[in-house]
């Protein structure tokens, strides 16, 4: 029989789901996905995911959008195309400020929502959960665990249904890979 994907567990609501999630992370367990119907405050730090990449990626993209933009212009009106308005000096920076701007701007919403993405894994149409039946409950009612069968803890099936039992699962069942 082939190694299964990993366990779903579905437990009764949001606090025995951060309890079972506090009470695995404590017990050694680190490959662990949580399914629930809406945002858990609280759960994401129990996971232990952490964002340290982001803020500075999205800093360096805007900084990145904003100096092109400015070396664009600058290029443009004082190398390629010289051309003296109003009495202005060649290459004064005033005139390119609000493009500067906004191409930062469009910059830094850009890497977000790209980083938001890539960090979420999205888009994912199909994840091996889908074929556990109960698991359609997800988006309405269910609070789900999903322990992965590689993380170093899981051993054979009857420890791993005993420890999620343990942390509050009603419902146990064998994710196929």
């Amino acid at each position: 029989m082939a190694k299964p994907m990993g366990w779903l567990a579905r437990l009764p609501d949001e606090g025995a789901l951060s309890a079972a999630v506090q009470q695995l992370r404590a017990q050694g367990w680190t490959r662990l996905q949580v399914f629930s119907p809406y945002p858990i405050e609280g759960l994401a730090e129990a996971l232990g995911h952490r964002s340290r990449w982001s803020g500075p990626v999205i800093l360096l993209v805007a900084l990145g959008a904003a100096g092109a933009a400015f070396a664009m212009q600058w290029y443009s009106a004082v190398i390629d195309y010289p051309f003296v308005v109003g009495g202005k000096p060649f290459g004064h920076w005033a005139p390119f400020a609000l493009v500067t701007f906004a191409m930062g701007l469009l910059g830094t919403v850009l890497a977000a929502i790209i980083g938001m993405l890539a960090g979420n894994h999205l888009p994912q149409p199909y994840h091996p959960a889908f074929n556990v039946p109960d698991f359609a409950d997800a988006s309405d009612d269910g609070f789900f665990l999903l322990l992965a069968a590689d993380d170093p803890q899981a051993g054979d099936e009857p420890a791993v249904h005993q420890a999620l039992e343990a942390a509050g699962a009603r419902i146990v069942a064998e994710v196929p890979a």
